[in-house]
């Protein structure tokens, strides 16, 4: 392998105190750390790992490996003392999320969510978000301008989880707020403002559920349709959710599948601009879309930070750590590893195999990943059939965020 980065980039780097150009393009940083610290020391009790075989490793050894943040973010967003009436609502609500949990907590649920996620399921929510894009492609075209964002990408997650759990049309205006809000303190670095909002919409959208599980609960739906039923109803024959646990997860769905699939359209949209080539391929040969939907999955990841902390001493790469370390899963990183994937930096609308980490890997592979990709493969499909030659018209706004990889706004004009 030719030895290319730069070692300084890996020197000392430090999510809480990204060097300048970061944010726009993290690549040159992830290279150097892949090459010359692949096992980066953050802090006291605190690693970075950027190779795919070592973020694989991870993610299939969920013994070693916790997802439980109850020490991580009882620190982070307060746990309650003596000082405390209660832990914060962020607090609450991460350490009670699918994602944030081992078995047999995270098995109970996520068993529940993926029986409304079945393989015949997720087919019968096509022809629906079928009829949504189109929709949104039509007011598009009469305007002749689009924000990707907006008016495209963040619009359809909205309303396929909207739908999912049943809310209201007339109800899901505040949703996007507050996941953004939600998600956003996840990122390294937690600003008294950020932390401010998070709680706020915590609060709120949990106040906003247990009205419409009430509801549910008096007249409720298909639970093989309907995930906020199936979630009430709970196994057949076997457990329930309790009411922290169903409503804090109903919480999650929303932002797991909002935040990750707003992302993967627009920068799908935003790298068709960047790669016109690709962009023709994909016009002459439309049948690539799902292996292009896997490239942008790889090559720009919706997510690219993942968290575990070890339950017992381990080692890796020769380095010995005690357990209690907390450890950050570098999936941009990973996703670019060239020991995986050949001439990892060119966007190959045709690359196969693409075994890329955008979905985790393991016993928390992203239980509605089916989901995410059929909205991609249908969004970046029509899109690009409806407006061939469409082109960004103004500055792209990137969100400045570490952990989720994406734009705020994304102006473009169709013809």
């Amino acid at each position: 392998m030719n030895r290319t980065s730069d070692p300084a980039l890996a020197e000392g780097f430090d999510l809480r105190r990204l060097p300048d150009g970061f944010i726009a393009n993290p690549y040159p940083v992830y290279a150097a750390l892949r090459e010359h610290a692949p096992v980066h020391r953050l802090g006291e009790g605190q690693v970075l790992l950027s190779r795919y075989a070592d973020l694989e490793r991870v993610y299939k050894d969920a013994a070693t490996f916790s997802s439980d943040k109850t020490v991580e973010f009882g620190a982070k967003f307060g746990a309650g003392s003596a000082a405390a009436a209660a832990p914060s609502p962020l607090y609450r609500h991460h350490t009670t999320s699918l994602v944030f949990n081992d078995p047999p907590r995270h098995t109970r649920v996520r068993r529940i969510i993926a029986g409304a996620l079945t393989p015949r399921a997720v087919a019968a929510m096509e022809a629906g978000i079928v009829a949504l894009v189109e929709d949104l492609l039509d007011r598009a075209a009469a305007r002749g301008t689009i924000d990707l964002i907006e008016d495209f990408a963040a619009a359809i997650p909205v309303e396929v989880i909207g739908n999912l759990l049943g809310v209201p049309r007339d109800e899901r205006g505040p949703l996007r707020d507050w996941s953004l809000a939600i998600l956003g303190a996840l990122e390294p670095v937690l600003s008294p403002e950020v932390e401010a909002d998070g709680n706020r919409a915590v609060t709120a959208f949990l106040a906003y559920l247990d009205r419409l599980v009430g509801d549910r609960r008096r007249n409720p739906g298909d639970p093989d349709k309907d995930i906020l039923t199936r979630l009430i109803l709970g196994e057949v024959g076997g457990e329930r959710l309790s009411s922290e646990e169903l409503l804090q997860n109903c919480i999650f769905i929303l932002n797991a599948g909002h935040e990750t699939t707003t992302n993967l359209i627009g920068n799908g949209l935003h790298l068709l601009t960047e790669h016109p080539a690709a962009r023709a391929r994909l016009l002459a040969e439309p049948e690539l879309m799902r292996k292009a939907v896997e490239e942008v999955l790889r090559f720009e990841s919706s997510n690219q930070l993942g968290n575990r902390v070890a339950t017992t001493d381990f080692a890796i790469d020769g380095q010995a750590f005690p357990a209690g370390t907390q450890i950050t899963l570098c999936i941009g990183a990973a996703n670019r590893d060239p020991a995986q994937f050949p001439d990892p930096d060119r966007f190959d609308v045709a690359r196969d195999p693409n075994r890329h980490l955008a979905f985790a890997s393991g016993i928390h592979q992203c239980v509605g990943m089916a989901v995410a990709r059929l909205e991609g493969r249908i969004a970046l499909s029509r899109f690009l059939a409806r407006f061939p030659g469409y082109r960004l018209d103004g500055t792209p706004v990137r969100s400045q965020r570490v952990r989720f990889r994406g734009f705020l706004r994304l102006p473009a004009r169709l013809a």
